[in-house]
């Protein structure tokens, strides 16, 4: 007869996502995650079948926390440039909270995972498209209203804006200066017009 699994599968995967970002895929162990989980080795293969297919797990979850959120943000209907102020603002805001410097696991899966792992680039290629999407349909809505100039391509300042975000995720893990920061994310509003 199967075994009923003991622990929360969703606290699992949120501790082993964390455990992730602060260390990176190949820097994680099987023990770290044991640790960081409260799960016994066995049952963590026996719910999640590797090591990989617990990173997976967390890379749902981070879509789930962190992308989705913002796609809903970007889809709200708010004015285009509060919103895309607002989004630039709430990504500085979590980098200088983050008092621990956790990667973004996005960040961290495109620099140690993608090039070799098409499970992992899929999965990473699913969530920045779903916020490069939302940005494009902001920005051309935007640009149609009259909100925005329409002189450059919606998809490239979307994608624009994707590269700043990640810049400012990288860029905060070595200096979480706000005010540094911040200057930035004025810079690229400023690019839109």
């Amino acid at each position: 007869m199967a075994r009923v699994r003991e622990f929360d599968t969703e606290t699992a995967v949120d501790a082993a996502m964390r455990a992730f970002r602060r260390k990176g895929y190949e820097g994680t162990s099987v023990q770290d995650l044991v640790d960081a989980t409260g799960v016994g080795r066995g049952s963590l293969y026996a719910a999640f079948g590797s090591k990989e297919g617990l990173y997976l797990a967390a890379m749902d979850r981070y879509r789930e926390c962190y992308a989705v959120p913002l796609v809903d943000l970007l889809r709200g209907g708010a004015p285009a440039r509060e919103l895309l102020r607002e989004v630039l603002v709430a990504t500085v805001d979590g980098v200088v909270r983050d008092g621990s410097r956790q990667s973004c696991l996005i960040v961290g899966a495109t620099t140690e995972r993608v090039a070799h792992d098409a499970r992992v680039a899929a999965h990473v290629r699913a969530t920045t498209s779903s916020i490069e999407d939302a940005l494009r349909d902001v920005i051309a809505e935007a640009q149609e209203s009259s909100q925005l100039p329409s002189a450059r391509d919606p998809r490239d300042l979307a994608r624009f804006l994707m590269v700043t975000m990640q810049g400012l995720k990288v860029m905060g893990a070595v200096n979480p200066d706000r005010a540094s920061l911040m200057a930035a994310a004025e810079a690229a509003l400023a690019a839109l017009d």
